[in-house]
C-alpha cells in the first residue's frame, strides 16, 4: 500500500471546505490531485487556486466517478481517493420535502459507495487509501437531522464493511472513515437559520475546517480505519445511541444550549 509523493489523489466534493483544505495539503505532500464537484465554476477557480486539476461532476452519478478515475489516470497511477462530497438539509423528517431526504441519501451515501467502488478499481493493482468522510453523527442519534444522521451512520458501516471485503480479498486498498463534528463551513451555515441545527452548535465553537483537513491527512499515512474529531464527542455520542432512553433527553438539553449559540451566530 502507498501513498508515495508521485502518486496521484482524488479529492471529491472539494471547491470548498473540508475538500478544499484536503486538497491543498495533498499538494502541499507532492501528490498530483484531481479535484472535483458539482459546481463547475466554483471547481475550477479552486484548482486554480491551489495549481491541481478539476473535473465537474455529479456524486450522484456512477459514470461520473469512472470518468473522473479515467481523467485521474492519465495524470498517473491513483494513491489517495478521498470521498468528501455531501449535503445538510436540516428538518423534521416528516416535514423535509422527498427531494431533501433522496439528495441526502443520494449524496451523502450512494455517492459514497459509487466513489469507493471506482477507487478500489483505480487502485487495486498498486494499492492506496481510500478515504470517507463521516461525521460525528455516525455514532449516534441527531434529532433535526434524522436523515443526514442515518446516511453518515451508513457511511461509517459501509466503510469498515468495505474494508473487512477488502482485506478477505486481500486487495492493498486501506479503507479510512472520519467522523468530524459540525465544522465552520457552508455546509452547515447555510442551514443556520433552521432550529433544526440546534444539537450542531452544541459544541463551545465549530471545528476549523484546516482541523478536520490535518485529522484526514494523519488518517491516510497510518492503518487506522476509523477516526472521530474531537474524539471525546465520539463516546457520548456512542452511549446516546446504545441507551436512547437516557441520551435523547440528554441531547435535549444539549439542543437547547445549542440553539442560544445558533441564534447568537445567525
Amino acid at each position: 500500500m502507498t501513498t508515495a509523493q508521485t502518486s496521484v489523489a482524488v479529492v471529491t466534493g472539494a471547491a470548498r471546505g473540508f475538500g478544499r483544505e484536503i486538497a491543498r495539503r495533498l499538494v502541499a505532500r507532492g501528490h498530483r490531485v484531481l479535484i472535483t464537484d458539482l459546481d463547475a465554476d466554483a471547481v475550477t477557480a479552486t484548482a486554480g487556486e491551489l495549481g491541481v486539476s478539476s473535473v465537474p461532476a455529479d456524486a450522484r452519478v456512477p459514470s461520473d466517478h469512472a470518468r473522473v478515475a479515467a481523467a485521474a489516470a492519465e495524470l498517473g497511477p491513483v494513491g489517495v481517493w478521498v470521498n468528501n462530497a455531501g449535503v445538510l438539509r436540516a428538518g423534521r423528517v416528516w416535514e423535509q420535502p422527498e427531494q431533501d431526504v433522496t439528495l441526502q441519501v443520494e449524496v451523502n451515501l450512494l455517492g459514497v459507495v459509487h466513489g469507493s467502488r471506482a477507487a478500489v478499481e483505480a487502485m487495486r493493482e498498486r494499492g492506496g487509501h481510500l478515504l470517507n468522510i463521516a461525521s460525528m453523527s455516525s455514532h449516534g442519534p441527531v434529532p433535526g437531522l434524522a436523515v443526514y444522521a442515518a446516511t453518515k451512520a451508513a457511511v461509517l458501516s459501509f466503510t469498515t464493511s468495505l474494508q473487512g471485503e477488502l482485506d478477505l480479498a486481500r486487495v492493498p486498498v486501506r479503507a479510512h472513515a472520519l467522523c468530524p463534528d459540525a465544522a465552520d463551513t457552508a455546509l452547515v451555515h447555510d442551514e443556520q437559520a433552521s432550529p433544526d441545527t440546534a444539537l450542531l452548535f452544541s459544541q463551545r465553537s465549530l471545528l476549523a475546517p484546516t482541523a478536520v483537513a490535518e485529522a484526514a491527512i494523519g488518517l491516510l499515512d497510518g492503518r487506522r480505519i476509523v477516526r472521530s474529531v474531537p474524539g471525546y464527542r465520539s463516546g457520548a455520542m456512542r452511549i446516546a445511541g446504545a441507551v436512547p432512553r437516557l441520551g435523547l433527553p440528554v441531547l435535549a438539553r444539549l439542543r437547547a444550549q445549542g440553539d442560544r449559540r445558533r441564534v447568537a451566530g445567525s
